[in-house]
């Protein structure tokens, strides 16, 4: 067949199909270039879910008349011009495509007036400038979409649909663009008004105003730096869990992006605190040197890519890993310091002293660490027992100990005196065997008692196998492991990691490996399945936490059957020491499968529960 050279117009609307999927995409297109105008104010209307109309005003810089004809021609751009602007882009918009593709789909009229301009201008596509009235800045409005690409009209949905993923859109942007004023009226309704957020008090408000005041009311604010990295914003604890993720926010300087490696690296810093199946909510900020990311990596921009992906991920991880950690019950974590603490001294708990202890050797050495662990006192001696809640590992049940029980009296004296000084309070009783009920300065605290212990017994087995070397065994039969060049490449550059983790590999081929050693604790695991996953995840993501999560779960799994059954009844010291551990734990506030540990009901609720007041 004869090759043709394809009409200019045909070109855009292929262009167009790139970018422009639905009215929500043109929406996007349209903010980015006026936020990249340096607007302040943008007022937004839409019709019939943005089919029929799309009108976006702002008040940037303008458009000179002579320019205008341009910012309708594809490649023309005033936010880049060599390849170095390209590669450190600091715009959210650069290709300048948006313009004739949209219109190349639809009907756009272009008006603006420059701020040193004593006139407007407005062009419609494919047709002469005229003079205007328009105060300083640019009105887009585009009518009909898709009015003449019939294939691409019949696959948008409903107006509410299409109007949904507008205005979804929309209160995007405005967690992005905290000085903006936005202001959206749909089919001639005014619908929101998110005012310019200049404090962090005001930025606060529009993160409610966009996420709603529960997140807001169950999230923690961080601020990290490291390197050329900086992160900040707010994350929902681990109880404030989403079945989607459509509550999660990210920005790199400023764009909004949906990258695999950042959710990868977010969620790993969830790991071990989310309940399955559940998704962490957030809103993000990740600010870096333009040039180490390359933010042409999508047509519609959605995705960027990483100089050092490696990099990122971990700082990532590690810091939402440190923040949770210092979530303990009873109490919120406060801000990161500036410089970020080693990974492996974030995940010890400072709490405990190490013990020389080797963990999954066999069962007899096992139940030694167990009886290790719950057999020292604590150094708060002042209120609990040597060996208090310590379960016996031949029965399974709590040992009991010769300690004097207050009678309610007595014990609601002494809460009211010392619950001051305790975020959970002083134990008032135990509630059918499973819950403890306590005092603090807020009102009741309810505890679950196997949910709180499992997590306190966990962090303790964690820490104590940060500390000391990983024991391995050499496998009787080398197994051999088929791999793609890449992995085997990728397994090649990082044996030292794997020998960290008891693993022992070898390449034995272009294409093969052998595993000579596996860790013990990792005995009755996959070693050729782990191995295989592990280094997928290395090549898609620029890191794993596979090997990571099989010793936690065997520990988990530890923990879990370490822990005080429900139908145990504890004394007020060894269920008051209880509390105390919980305050002083790492993510104490949820236990290993997510679940929270307690919950405390206010003063204000109890009262609302019995109409006092009214």
């Amino acid at each position: 067949m004869q090759i043709r050279k394809l009409p200019s117009q045909l070109i855009d609307q292929i262009a167009a199909g790139e970018v422009i999927e639905r009215p929500s995409s043109v929406v996007k297109e349209l903010l980015e270039n006026s936020i990249d105008a340096g607007a302040t104010e943008l007022d937004i209307d839409i019709e019939q879910g943005g089919i029929k109309l799309i009108r976006i005003r702002d008040n940037g810089g303008g458009i000179q008349k002579d320019d205008l004809p341009l910012a309708l021609e594809r490649h023309a751009t005033s936010k880049i011009r060599t390849l170095d602007d390209l590669e450190k882009v600091t715009t959210l918009g650069f290709r300048g495509e948006a313009l004739p593709s949209i219109a190349s789909v639809s009907r756009l009229r272009l008006t603006s007036r420059a701020t040193d301009a004593v006139h407007a201008w407005s062009i419609e596509y494919g047709a002469q400038a005229a003079p205007a009235s328009h105060p300083p800045g640019t009105t887009v409005e585009v009518r009909d979409l898709f009015f003449n690409v019939p294939a691409r009209r019949k696959f948008l949905r409903s107006e509410k649909t299409e109007f949904a993923h507008v205005h979804a859109l929309i209160r995007r942007f405005a967690l992005g663009c905290p000085g903006v004023q936005i202001r959206l009226q749909h089919n001639q309704r005014p619908l929101e008004w998110i005012k310019a957020a200049f404090d962090q008090e005001a930025m606060e408000r529009r993160v409610a105003e966009v996420c709603g005041s529960d997140f807001i009311g169950h999230c923690l604010y961080l601020e990290n730096q490291a390197a050329s990295l900086s992160l900040r914003g707010w994350i929902g604890l681990p109880t404030f869990s989403r079945s989607q993720n459509d509550l999660q926010h990210f920005y790199v300087n400023g764009r909004m992006v949906r990258d695999k490696l950042v959710s990868h690296a977010l969620r790993q810093g969830y790991n071990d605190v989310l309940f399955h199946g559940r998704h962490p909510a957030f809103v993000l900020y990740l600010d870096m040197d333009p040039s180490s990311v390359d933010v042409n990596a999508h047509p519609a921009k959605h995705e960027v890519r990483f100089r050092d992906s490696r990099l990122v991920h971990d700082f990532l991880f590690r810091t939402i890993h440190s923040v949770l950690a210092g979530a303990q019950a009873g109490r919120t974590a406060t801000p990161l310091p500036r410089v970020l603490k080693d990974a492996a001294a974030a995940d010890v708990n400072p709490s405990y002293p190490a013990q020389q202890v080797a963990l999954g050797l066999d069962a007899a050495q096992r139940l030694d660490s167990y009886r290790m662990l719950y057999g020292k006192g604590s150094r708060d001696s002042a209120r609990e027992t040597e060996g208090i809640y310590s379960p016996d590992m031949t029965t399974g049940k709590v040992n009991q100990h010769s300690v004097t029980t207050l009678s309610m009296p007595t014990a609601a004296g002494a809460v009211n005196e010392q619950s001051a000084v305790a975020p959970l309070g002083y134990a008032l009783a135990q509630l059918h065997g499973i819950y403890i009920l306590a005092q603090n300065e807020r009102g009741l605290v309810l505890v679950d008692m196997h949910a709180a212990h499992e997590r306190i017994t966990y962090e303790r087995l964690k820490a104590l196998y940060a500390q000391q070397a990983v024991h391995s065994q050499p496998l009787l039969i080398p197994a051999t492991l088929h791999v793609s060049v890449r992995e085997a490449d990728a397994a090649e550059s990082l044996l030292d990691e794997f020998r960290r983790f008891g693993l022992e590999l070898e390449r034995t081929g272009m294409e093969q490996l052998r595993i000579l050693q596996i860790p013990s604790l990792l005995k009755n695991a996959d070693a050729a399945q782990l191995v295989s996953d592990t280094l997928s995840d290395i090549i898609a993501n620029g890191g794993s936490g596979r090997l990571q999560d099989a010793y936690q779960e065997v520990l988990a799994g530890m923990a879990c059957h370490a822990s005080v059954r429900a139908n145990r009844q504890l004394t007020l010291e060894e269920m008051n020491a209880l509390l105390r551990d919980m305050e002083r734990t790492e993510r104490s506030g949820q236990c290993n499968h997510g679940r929270p540990t307690w919950v405390q009901l206010g003063i204000d609720q109890l009262d609302q529960l019995f109409l006092r007041g009214r």
